[in-house]
């Protein structure tokens, strides 16, 4: 089995995605697949690993180097030949349609990157990239099943012609926080953590922070987390005079990671576009409420306005600063919502998502073969909604 991924989470601007394919990577080897993951190099970077679980990692190729050094590996043998290929756009899709189209794969997609190319790449990339992305990926897998982490991803989708009952939903798992002895700051501390890039807008959570700061005063944000916009991230906040305000507190390990969601008041996720929302959910099994923009993809669905987080009107940072305010001045209702979010976000395991793709895996193989065996005049189906099922599973 070959997971395309343009990076790993060693990568500095590794996140969500690459901790997706990574959880199910093992999962799936745990379950006796022999999985390999196919994704960039960056510096100081091998180029071939084996993880704990078993799962082979290859690495080649640059931001955009990747995509071509994928195809080259499978037809150059580089890699094990792939009985399956799951592939995953971010926004460029890897078109393994065209250099694997016999072999059984899926397309596994966390949003629809329409906003996020103009603001990531100049014009002329940005519309070159929506075209493969939105025009080009879609047709050459209209016959492939997808996998994706929301229903409002899956509503995109439709509108880029995929049928929404060729897409599952699929979403992130949790991993339960280790054990510890943390507790809630004695200022109100907000956090931000993900990676820092445009997209992120963290800027928006600095505003939040600057409007609040006269009526609390001792307020911190933190801001946890790296990638290249980091640079003009440090150049805001000493341009706005926030450096006893925010902090930015760059990488974090895992326990770090944890530690902040526990000792956090609110989780703020102001990003422009999230497929699921990962950070949502990790806070809030530490029962941190989180406040982001109604309409940024899949937080509307990881946040339940009004019960484990709040919602403000898309791009409105006034109504983003006012729903944090109320958090930060009832501390009741703060808690309230906190152990919902935990309830919320306990139901989600990465056991159960792996089992959905060994499910998908097992329904992709067999319907392919049953495609090979009606190709070579060997067998026929029982019923004509076998051949239906299988045409949909494979070209």
């Amino acid at each position: 089995m070959l997971i395309l991924n343009w990076r790993d989470t060693g990568h500095p601007e590794g996140g969500g995605s690459e901790v997706y394919a990574e959880h199910v990577a093992d999962g799936l080897a745990e379950r006796g697949h022999d999985v390999t993951i196919l994704t960039a190099r960056y510096a100081g970077s091998s180029p071939s690993q084996t993880r704990p679980s078993g799962v082979r990692v290859r690495r080649a190729g640059g931001r955009l180097g990747v995509y071509l050094q994928a195809a080259l590996a499978v037809r150059l043998r580089r890699v094990p030949r792939p009985d399956v290929i799951i592939e995953t756009q971010n926004g460029f899709p890897f078109l393994a349609a065209l250099w694997a189209p016999r072999t059984p794969h899926m397309v596994l997609v966390h949003h629809v990157h329409r906003e996020q190319w103009p603001v990531v790449f100049p014009r002329p990339v940005a519309r070159v990239g929506w075209w493969l992305e939105s025009r080009l990926a879609p047709r050459l897998n209209r016959n492939r099943p997808y996998v994706t982490v929301s229903e409002l991803t899956r509503s995109e989708l439709a509108e880029l012609g995929i049928a929404p009952e060729r897409v599952t939903v699929v979403h992130n798992g949790v991993l339960p926080p280790p054990p510890h002895d943390v507790r809630r700051t004695s200022h109100p501390q907000l956090l931000v953590l993900g990676r820092l890039v445009p997209h992120k807008r963290v800027e928006l959570a600095m505003e939040v922070a600057e409007r609040l700061r006269p009526e609390f005063p001792d307020l911190q944000l933190v801001v946890a987390g790296r990638g290249w916009w980091e640079p003009q991230l440090r150049e805001h906040v000493a341009a706005r005079g926030l450096e006893g305000l925010v902090e930015l507190r760059g990488f974090v390990t895992p326990e770090e990671r944890h530690r902040l969601y526990a000792s956090s008041w609110v989780s703020l996720v102001p990003s422009l576009k999230e497929g699921w929302g990962l950070v949502v959910v990790e806070a809030g099994l530490h029962e941190t409420p989180s406040v982001a923009f109604d309409g940024a993809g899949g937080v509307t669905e990881s946040i339940l306005d009004g019960q484990t987080g709040l919602l403000a009107r898309r791009d409105d940072v006034a109504h983003l600063a006012e729903l944090t305010r109320e958090l930060l001045l009832d501390g009741e209702r703060r808690e309230l919502m906190g152990r919902a979010a935990a309830e919320f976000a306990g139901q989600f395991t990465w056991a159960q998502a792996v089992a959905h793709y060994d499910e998908m895996i097992d329904q992709l193989t067999r319907g392919s073969a049953a495609v090979r065996e009606l190709a070579d005049g060997t067998a026929q189906p029982s019923s004509g909604t076998e051949r239906v099922s299988a045409q949909r599973l494979v070209p």
